[in-house]
């Protein structure tokens, strides 16, 4: 087994085994994720782009993998902490084993290290960046000088380098089962539609369970550029707006928030997850700011203003909206329990409304799902009125 190293720019080392692509060093921002499943689906999630992720759950990699569960067209994350990575899976839909996944996929990986103590300092001392190295012939000093010259998370445009090159169509849908519904029975409270509508979602790093929930809602789904101008957007004539999750600095995606601007304008329902709703955020005039260490799990209490209902969701973000920098025709609609940041945005003249957390994902709760039958019900009163 290959030696490999966890060193952080303060100079911490942490010693395991290489279990990813061999003879590689990469830095990023170190988090941490407390999903006890999904290693695939954070693995291949666009929004994780540039970090170093460490899983709290000791056991990884039990099930094996399958390209089925890609959230993309590859492995996004720079770099994969684990306590324990499982070598031979047991799963009959796994094709591979974790690290066969990760050596195909070029990610550097690291195991047999303490991830509790990891999960503290970056509790403490807030998200830092590190790096992964397998490289025997560089110092603990050098790697730490390594991860001192990474990029900062903070003003850093990484959707630019995830979203896709050029437009494209999506059709396949979600399975019923993510709705709690047995196959061929209706959705209870969904509207339908004489025709189907046209919905553009705006990629900044967008999940494919995204796209097969608005699919199952009963749109078309075209998929355009994060950088795509309002004008082209609009001339599409689309019946709603997508705006996707995705990484980086939201306050750095300065294109998509020209665009997002000019669209709120018009009356068109309009729907954001995650970076998403941090860009409708900027795009309405609020501020966002970094948090400690984000919220990245399966498991976050969210509770809806307007009626006082809890859910839980799972969570992938570094930043939040300030509430307080909301302009006056804009509210908050959700918070989040643990530390009551801004978890949720709404119109109140409009039809535009976006949530901080990740509703498609459905961790085991499926709470949230009814966002995607709201924006639906949008679509078809605009429609209608």
């Amino acid at each position: 087994m290959v030696a490999a190293r966890l060193v952080f720019a303060d100079g911490t080392v942490f010693h395991g085994r290489s279990v990813g692509a061999p003879g590689k060093t990469v830095g990023g921002e170190a988090v941490f994720n407390t999903g006890m499943t999904g290693y695939q689906e954070v693995l291949s999630d666009p929004s994780y782009c540039g970090q170093i992720v460490t899983l709290t759950y000791p056991e990884v990699g039990n099930y094996g993998c399958t390209d089925i569960d890609l959230e993309s067209d590859r492995a996004q994350v720079a770099g994969f902490v684990m306590r324990n990575c499982c070598h031979e899976p047991s799963n009959f839909r796994a094709t591979e084993s974790l690290p066969e996944f990760l050596k195909r996929q070029g990610i550097v990986a690291i195991d047999g290290v303490d991830t509790r103590a990891i999960t503290r300092k970056l509790r403490v001392s807030g998200a830092m960046n590190a790096v992964i190295s397998s490289d025997e012939a560089a110092s603990d000093a050098q790697l730490a000088d390594a991860a001192r010259t990474t990029p900062s998370m903070s003003g850093l445009d990484l959707a630019s380098r995830v979203t896709c090159a050029k437009p494209y169509t999506w059709t396949e849908p979600s399975s019923p089962a993510q709705f709690g519904q047995p196959v061929g029975s209706p959705l209870p409270g969904w509207p339908t539609f004489a025709k189907r509508p046209h919905v553009v979602a705006i990629d900044c790093g967008v999940k494919r369970n995204i796209l097969r929930l608005l699919v199952s809602c009963g749109f078309d789904v075209t998929v355009v550029p994060a950088a795509t101008p309002a004008a082209d957007i609009l001339g599409r004539k689309p019946d709603g707006i997508f705006l996707s999750n995705g990484p980086g600095d939201p306050a750095a995606t300065t294109a998509t928030i020209a665009t997002v601007k000019d669209l709120i304008r018009t009356d068109l329902p309009l729907f954001g997850i995650c970076l998403g709703h941090q860009i409708l955020g900027l795009s309405y005039g609020a501020t966002t700011y970094k948090l400690k260490f984000g919220h990245r799990g399966a498991n976050h209490p969210i509770q809806r203003m307007a009626d006082g209902v809890v859910e839980i969701a799972s969570h992938n973000h570094g930043f939040a909206v300030d509430p307080a920098s909301l302009p006056a025709d804009v509210r908050q609609s959700h918070v989040n329990l643990n530390d009551r940041t801004c978890a949720g945005i709404e119109h109140t003249k409009k039809r535009q409304f976006s949530v901080q957390y990740h509703p498609e994902a459905a961790p085991g709760p499926a709470d949230p799902l009814y966002l995607f039958r709201q924006f639906a019900q949008h679509i078809a009163g605009s429609k209608a009125g």
